[in-house]
């Protein structure tokens, strides 16, 4: 039997949403990962987006940026439907949100100040001057070390190429910042920091944050809402009370079973 679209509460129908998925398709060959998605992403929040393995949480960031083509259903940005925009208008879209991949993706011949620099080279007419003090701002936005500034990938661990990663994805001092697993492969300390830093920034900046995570204490923390997928549709969206009062099968298993009880417990402190 096909999932209703959960309906939006009172005070969601009056906000901007930045992001707009209606209807959206997405597949490989023979396999559907979504149909029928519908999502609304609202400026200034934090939207946590969770779902089981394989499911196609990176999927959908992927097909919002323009990555993954979609069979059906539209996508809009800004109030753009993506579809109809020319290279230009495009690209004027692209320079308003910066993206982190999940394991950083940053290009591995290049210092972290040159992986900074490189939307500004494409998309900025800058002196070479101007984009190094740009890039150290960036840099030491995210809290790394100046002298990080001149190394490699390879020599940084991997909670710096997180940080590394960051500063990238706020070098054009984007609206909206996409996270794939921003957490991931980091010790609790260094999550509870970066969430820390993510929400610190968000205030600071303004930001409107997709977060593609399976961190419930990001989850728990950190975001103003939530959004599941399962079933290639979003199955619930809400605040982390939502979650924990559904009584959908996956929804319990995620947010009530063993590994959430330490949510459950400072949720009900």
């Amino acid at each position: 039997m096909p999932l209703a679209t959960p309906e939006l509460p009172h005070r969601d129908r009056h906000r901007e949403a930045v992001i707009r998925v209606r209807g959206l398709e997405v597949g490989f060959g023979e396999r559907t990962i979504m149909k029928g998605l519908d999502l609304d992403v609202y400026r200034g929040e934090i939207l946590g987006f969770v779902g089981a393995s394989g499911t196609g949480k990176s999927v959908l960031t992927r097909a919002i940026l323009g990555l993954v083509p979609k069979r059906a259903g539209t996508i809009e940005v800004f109030g753009e439907n993506v579809d109809g925009l020319s290279p230009a208008s495009r690209r004027a879209i692209e320079r308003r949100w910066g993206v982190l991949f999940q394991f950083g993706a940053l290009f591995s011949a290049l210092t972290v100040k040159e992986n900074v620099q490189v939307p500004m080279r494409e998309y900025l007419h800058l002196s070479d001057r101007l984009l190094d003090e740009l890039a150290m701002l960036k840099i030491e936005m995210v809290g790394l070390n100046p002298d990080a500034a001149d190394k490699l990938p390879s020599e940084l661990s991997g909670g710096m190429i997180k940080r590394a990663a960051l500063a990238r994805a706020l070098a054009l001092d984007p609206e909206i910042l996409f996270l794939d697993e921003p957490t991931s492969g980091l010790d609790p300390i260094g999550a509870g920091e970066f969430d820390d830093l993510i929400a610190t920034l968000q205030r600071t900046l303004g930001l409107t944050v997709f977060m593609v995570t399976h961190d419930l204490d990001s989850l728990h923390t950190v975001c103003d809402r939530i959004a599941a997928l399962g079933e290639g549709r979003i199955i619930a969206a809400g605040t982390i009370d939502t979650m924990l009062k559904s009584d959908h099968p996956w929804l319990k298993a995620y947010f009530r079973g063993k590994r959430a009880r330490g949510v459950m417990t400072a949720n009900e402190a």
